[in-house]
């Protein structure tokens, strides 16, 4: 899996949305499957910009076909239906630090 900090220099969200499409085809030119995306949670603990918007741009591309899905840092479980069938199609990710953490910093992002 590849991994992309996009809360790294505290970026606009605009900002934030251009790494995340040049992150995305680069990803996809190497041919991987998935990419986690580091956004953070947001300072005040109640969610922050980057990690709205940028869900909000993942649910967006997700319905256009630009992505096949993607999965909230809180859901990323193996007891999620979404999360289970990545595991089985990737079964390296079952290593990742964050399965199993409700880590709502990140989101994972199927290709």
């Amino acid at each position: 899996m590849h991994v992309v900090n996009l809360k790294g220099g505290r970026p606009s969200l605009e900002r934030a949305r251009k790494r995340l499409s040049e992150a995305l085809v680069e990803a996809r030119g190497r041919g991987v499957l998935a990419v986690k995306l580091i956004h953070g949670y947001g300072s005040s603990g109640v969610g922050g910009v980057l990690r709205d918007g940028l869900r909000s741009s993942l649910r967006k591309r997700r319905k256009k076909g630009e992505i096949r899905g993607f999965i909230r840092g809180e859901a990323w479980s193996v007891f999620d239906e979404e999360s289970r069938e990545l595991l089985e199609l990737c079964p390296e990710l079952s290593r990742d630090p964050d399965l199993n953490r409700c880590n709502e910093g990140i989101s994972i992002v199927l290709l």
